[in-house]
C-alpha cells in the first residue's frame, strides 16, 4: 500500500459547475458534446488541465493585478417521486462567490470561495433533495480557503480547503454547491509541447470533506460510513499519460482501516473522416477493505469493469456502454459522483453481480446556438442479492447555454429521469429537475 501519497487534483481555479457550466462554457457558441454524466470526473480530466504555455503565462502574473473574482447565481427545483410513493421536493436559490489571487513573487497565490443555498420552498416531510441541509434548512459556508505554492516548473503545492477533481474524490457539483476537501496535495505536468507526450500527475492527503448540502467539514472516514469515533483520511496518488488521441491513467486511494480504491481508464479516438470520429474507452475499479476493517466490521472486496464506444458526426454524438460488477461487494463512492459508464441521473448500476447496457444520443442544434439535448436508456440485470430486482432508467435532458444577447451568461437546464424497478407491482421512480445558472462577467 501507499506510504506516501495522495490525491491531486484539478485545476487551480475556484470550483466549476459539473452539472451546469462555467462562465467560459456559457459564452461559447456551440456546446461541446460529451457522454460523461454530470458529477463524474474521468481520468483525462483529473489533475491540472494546463498546458505548458498556459502554465508559463500563469506564473508570470502579478498578484494583485491578476486577482480574479468569480461569481455564479443558481436557482434549482427538484422533485422526486420514489418507489414507496414518498416524495422529495425543494426549491432553492443561492450560488457562490470566489476570489483567486495572482502569484506573489511569482511563487505564492491564495483563493477562497463561499457558497449559499437558501430555501424558497421545502416541506419537512419532503426532505432528501440535497439542495438544502437535512430538515430542509438553508446554509451558507466558506467552502474553499487555500494557498498555492509553485514548487518547480510544472508543479504546484496546494494546502487548505478546496474543490478537487479525480474519479473518486471530486466536486460532484450537481446540486447547489460542490463537495470541497481539506487537503495537502501536489499536482503537476510534464511534456506536452510540440506534440510531445504529456504526463499529468498528483499526490497528497485528504483529511476532511464538506459534502454537497452541508456547512461542516467531517472526516473522510465518517463520510464513508465508519463509526463516529473513527477518524481517517485518504492518501492517494496517480497520473495520466496523453499522446495524441490516446490517453491512459490510473489512481489509487488508500484510507487506513477503511477502504482502498484503485481506478484505471484508457481512451483512444479514431478519426474516420473529416467529420466522423470514433472514440473507444475502457475503465476498471477495484475496492477492498483495509487494516482492521472498521468501515463495515468485516472484510469486503468488489470490482467493476466497463467499456464505451461513441461516434461523433457534426452536431450528433451516439454512445453505447457496458459495465459489469463482480459478485463480491457492491461499489462505493462516498466522496464523489460515481465514474461508471452506466451511471446516470439517478441510478449507478453498480450493485454486486449487476451488469448494465447503455445507449445514449446527444445533439447540438446549429439553428439555436448553445442549445443541446440528449436522451439515454440503461437496462440492468438482476444483481446477486435475490431480494433485489433489476432496474431500467430512461433520462431526458435539455440545456441552453445562452451565448450572446441580453441573457448572455445564463444556463437553463431541464432534466427528467424514470426508473422502472422490475419487481412485483412494477414500482417506478420519477425525477424532475429544473436549473437556472447565471455567470456574470468576471471582474
Amino acid at each position: 500500500m501507499l506510504t506516501l501519497a495522495a490525491t491531486v487534483f484539478a485545476s487551480a481555479q475556484t470550483s466549476q459547475d459539473k452539472e451546469g457550466a462555467t462562465g467560459a462554457d456559457a459564452q461559447s457558441e456551440q456546446p461541446s458534446l460529451s457522454s460523461t454524466e454530470q458529477g463524474q470526473t474521468s481520468m483525462d480530466d483529473s489533475f491540472t488541465r494546463l498546458d505548458q504555455a498556459q502554465w508559463v503565462r500563469e506564473t508570470r502574473r502579478k498578484a494583485f493585478a491578476d486577482t480574479k473574482i468569480n461569481m455564479q447565481l443558481r436557482s434549482y427545483y427538484f422533485d422526486r417521486d420514489k418507489f414507496d410513493d414518498s416524495k422529495s421536493e425543494a426549491w432553492a436559490a443561492g450560488g457562490s462567490i470566489g476570489l483567486k489571487t495572482g502569484y506573489f513573487r511569482e511563487r505564492f497565490a491564495f483563493g477562497a470561495t463561499g457558497y449559499t443555498s437558501q430555501k424558497l420552498q421545502g416541506d419537512q416531510d419532503k426532505d432528501g433533495t440535497l439542495l438544502l441541509k437535512p430538515g430542509q434548512k438553508s446554509y451558507t459556508v466558506l467552502g474553499e480557503l487555500y494557498g498555492e505554492a509553485l514548487l518547480w516548473q510544472g508543479a504546484r503545492l496546494t494546502a487548505g480547503r478546496r474543490v478537487l477533481e479525480t474519479p473518486y474524490i471530486n466536486a460532484d457539483d450537481v446540486r447547489m454547491s460542490p463537495n470541497t476537501f481539506e487537503t495537502l496535495a501536489v499536482q503537476g505536468l510534464a511534456g506536452g509541447k510540440d506534440a510531445q507526450p504529456e504526463w499529468r500527475y498528483g499526490f497528497g492527503y485528504v483529511d476532511e470533506i464538506k459534502q454537497r448540502n452541508s456547512d461542516e467539514f467531517i472526516s473522510m472516514s465518517t463520510a464513508a460510513g465508519s463509526p463516529a469515533d473513527v477518524k481517517r483520511g485518504v492518501y492517494a496518488a496517480g497520473g495520466n499519460f496523453n499522446q495524441g488521441a490516446f490517453s491512459l491513467g490510473a489512481i489509487d486511494y488508500y484510507s487506513n482501516d477503511i477502504i482502498n480504491i484503485f481506478y484505471a481508464e484508457t481512451k483512444y479516438a479514431i478519426p474516420l473522416t473529416d467529420k466522423l470520429r470514433l472514440q473507444l474507452a475502457a475503465q476498471y475499479t477495484d475496492q477492498q477493505s483495509t487494516g482492521d476493517d472498521l468501515l463495515t466490521g468485516s472484510r469486503f472486496s468488489g470490482d467493476q469493469w466497463g467499456v464505451k464506444a461513441e461516434v461523433a458526426f457534426g452536431g450528433a454524438l451516439l454512445s453505447t456502454a457496458y459495465t459489469s460488477t463482480g459478485n463480491g461487494a457492491g461499489m462505493r463512492n462516498p466522496w464523489s459522483g460515481y465514474p461508471g459508464y452506466t451511471s446516470a441521473q439517478v441510478d449507478s448500476f453498480n450493485r454486486a453481480g449487476e451488469d448494465a447496457w447503455m445507449l445514449r444520443a446527444a445533439y447540438a442544434f446549429e439553428s439555436v446556438p448553445g442549445l443541446s439535448a440528449y436522451c439515454l436508456r440503461i437496462n440492468g440485470s438482476d444483481p446477486s442479492d435475490p431480494a433485489l430486482h433489476r432496474d431500467s432508467e430512461t433520462d431526458l435532458n435539455l440545456q441552453w447555454n445562452v451565448p450572446r444577447g441580453p441573457f448572455e451568461g445564463f444556463v437553463l437546464r431541464l432534466r427528467y429521469a424514470m426508473i422502472d424497478q422490475h419487481a412485483p407491482g412494477s414500482p417506478e421512480l420519477t425525477d424532475f429537475r429544473f436549473m437556472i445558472y447565471y455567470d456574470p462577467p468576471r471582474f
